[in-house]
């Protein structure tokens, strides 16, 4: 049940990079400051998982769960700032594409930022079973 568990979490890692270099390199949307802070917590996910896959690594919690939860905030904190709840004032983006840009509206509330932290959330949730499955064997 382990296997699958990490081997869920890295799908999500695997589409959500490959999707976000689908929508940079392929589509020509450059990313904004909040969107390199959330790419450089996914990327090496896609790496820790598929190395700790085989055998199944009990301590990829330990070196996963930090990089998808400063993610899961990176990701929180650009979707606040789609949502108008927090001023594009205080955005890290200074320089380049401005951080409340919306390339994509899918459905009418589906952003990139959305995105993003839907997988964040989908990883930390299958962490935790990872790790609580763990405990009960």
């Amino acid at each position: 049940m382990r296997f699958y568990i990490l081997f869920l979490a890295w799908i999500v890692s695997v589409v959500s990079t490959l999707g976000s270099l689908f929508f940079s390199e392929v589509l020509g949307f450059p990313p904004c400051s909040l969107c390199w802070y959330q790419r450089i917590c996914m990327y090496p996910l896609t790496l820790v998982f598929g190395f700790a896959l085989f055998p199944v690594e009990n301590r990829v919690f330990k070196f996963s769960f930090p990089l998808a939860a400063v993610g899961w905030f990176f990701a929180l904190y650009h979707n606040l700032l789609h949502w108008g709840i927090i001023s594009e004032t205080v955005a890290p983006c200074r320089q380049g594409v401005a951080c409340s840009t919306v390339y994509i509206n899918l459905m009418g509330f589906l952003t990139i930022p959305l995105m993003s932290l839907i997988s964040f959330t989908i990883i930390l949730i299958l962490l935790l079973v990872f790790k609580k499955q763990g405990k009960e064997v």
